[in-house]
Formats: structure tokens, C-alpha cells, sequence
């Protein structure tokens, strides 16, 4: 079922990729529908493509975005104003497709078996059925509607799967081993607390530099999470792994490498500070770590 999903993705891709092939009105149009036809085809054929092939494939990739060869077109959608008008009549049921999709992932993962990839898929298209039905648009507008912010968000878009290969290409070069035997030198044995703190801690660093929380808790877990609270103190593998990765997303709040969270809304929004986002994160950020960290202390062991 996760194979349809992936196909799905891949198809909806492809059809920005023409999308912007066809699109005369942007000068990068070539570049754009290379960029969104290579990545869809990893999604279509991914799991019969040659692993060299793929990387072949990501190279290009980042060819094309490094290389400056994308940029945005006409998108045939609703001017600025007609947004406006449609928001006044429809007011909060705007809000019903959105909250379709988590509502809906979290239901399909835990009263089925389906998971949560495939539970957010499935959301995804009845978020989409559900909001043309009140908006009462075509399907074609959302597929340009899609487009165009898929543009405005750009390379943005696919770094988060860069940056968990990353993370995996870091353990299996022995990363977290190392983190392992640094914690294990500098922290005294016996010390709970003080080791819960070095991995929600870590994870929030190591997030903060990679940009990526799934990319940090390949790593530290790996280093810290396992090793030191779990097998070491009988820690709950569950509960820590949970807020491991919640203490990572902490650290997604606060950097401007997780382009995808908040560069990209700075940009979309038109802000003056590309920062303000991150500005404004930093406090809840550290105020959610902080209770990660008595959680996991007093409900893990």
C-alpha cells in the first residue's frame, strides 16, 4: 500500500514537471521541469532503480538547484484579491481540510494497520476531494495551485529527505559511536539526569546543525539514546525514543537550516526579517525541551 502512495506522490510531480515544461511564461521552465520530473521519478521507479542510478539522479538534483536553473511562472490561479473575497465567504471552514490530514493520519495509524505514511496519504486526497467540494473549484486549479507553491518553496521542498539520508550515511560511518564514547567520558557513571540531558540536549544540537531532527536522532540515539538510557538504565525505549525526537524538533524551531519550516514561510509571507520565524520559535523551543527532559527523567526508568 506504501508503494501506491509513493507512486501517487510521484504522478502528482510529473504533472508539475509538464506543468512547467508547457509554462513559456518562466524563463527557468527547463530547469523546473527537470528538477520536479528527476524527483518524481525517484518516487515512481524508486524501488527498481539501481541504487547508483539514484544517485546519479540526486547529483542532478542538486545540479539544478545549486546551479540557480529554477524559477517561477504563471500558474493560471486566483489573483491576491479573489483569495481574499473567497476567505471572507468561507471563513473558518477553510480551516476543514487541514485539520482533515492529522486528524485523519493519527485515526487511519492506530485503527488500522496501514501506518502512519500511508494514513497521510490517504488524508492528503480526501483533504483535497474535501476542500474542492467547498471551495466548489476544479481539480485543475488545486494542481496549479500546488505548483505554484511547490515553486515558491523550491529545492526547500526535498531537503529534509537530504538531510535523514545524511544522518543515516553519518551512523553507518560510525558517528554515533563516537558521540557514545565522548558522552561516556565526560559524564560520570550513575548520573540519570545528567544523561537524559546530554541526549534531548544532543538531539536539539545536532538538529540544530543538520537541520533535520530524523537526521540527529540517527546519531544520538544511536550514540546516547540506546546505549546510555536504555540498555545501561532500563530506560523505556518507547517513551525516550518519542521525546528524543520531540527534543529534535526543538531544534528545528531555531534554525534556519530547516529551510523547509522557516526560511520558506519568511519568504511566502514576505517578511522583512527571514530570521523572524526562527526569532519567535526560539522561546517555545526551549521551553518544550526543558519539559522533554522532565518528562523522559521522571517517566522513562
Amino acid at each position: 500500500m506504501l508503494e501506491y502512495i509513493y507512486q501517487t506522490t510521484g504522478l502528482l510531480l510529473l504533472a508539475f514537471s509538464l506543468q512547467s515544461f508547457l509554462d513559456k511564461e518562466n524563463p527557468k521552465r527547463i530547469g523546473s521541469g527537470l528538477f520536479w520530473l528527476i524527483y518524481g521519478m525517484t518516487f515512481l521507479f524508486g524501488a527498481i532503480i539501481p541504487y547508483w542510478v539514484t544517485g546519479l539522479m540526486v547529483l542532478a538534483l542538486t545540479a539544478l538547484a545549486a546551479g540557480g536553473f529554477m524559477g517561477v511562472g504563471n500558474y493560471r490561479t486566483t489573483t491576491e484579491e479573489e483569495r481574499k473575497q473567497t476567505a471572507t465567504v468561507l471563513k473558518n471552514k477553510l480551516f476543514i481540510p487541514a485539520a482533515i490530514v492529522p486528524v485523519g493520519t493519527v485515526a487511519i495509524s492506530q485503527l488500522t494497520s496501514l501506518g502512519a505514511l500511508v494514513g497521510l496519504g490517504i488524508s492528503s486526497i480526501a483533504s483535497i476531494a474535501v476542500a474542492l467540494m467547498i471551495t466548489k473549484t476544479k481539480p485543475m486549479h488545486s494542481l496549479n495551485e500546488g505548483r505554484r507553491l511547490i515553486d515558491s518553496i523550491g529545492w526547500a521542498a526535498i531537503l529534509s529527505q537530504f538531510l535523514a539520508a545524511l544522518g543515516y550515511l553519518f551512523n553507518q560511518a560510525g558517528v554515533g559511536d563516537t558521540v557514545a564514547q565522548i558522552v561516556k567520558m565526560m559524564i560520570p557513571e550513575n548520573m540519570l539526569l545528567v544523561n537524559v540531558i546530554a541526549y534531548c540536549v544532543g538531539m536539539t544540537i545536532f538538529t540544530v546543525v543538520m537541520g533535520n531532527a530524523f537526521a540527529a536522532f540517527a546519531v544520538i540515539t544511536t550514540g546516547i539514546g540506546i546505549p546510555l538510557l536504555v540498555l545501561e538504565n532500563g530506560g523505556n525505549a518507547a517513551i525516550i525514543g518519542v521525546l528524543g525526537m520531540l527534543s529534535g524538533y526543538c531544534g528545528t524551531l531555531m534554525t534556519p537550516m530547516a529551510a523547509n519550516f522557516n526560511v520558506v514561510p519568511a519568504a511566502l509571507l514576505e517578511l522583512k526579517n527571514k530570521h523572524h520565524v526562527i526569532l519567535m520559535q526560539v522561546l517555545p523551543g526551549l521551553s518544550i525541551l526543558a519539559f522533554n527532559i522532565f518528562v523522559m527523567y521522571s517517566f522513562a526508568f
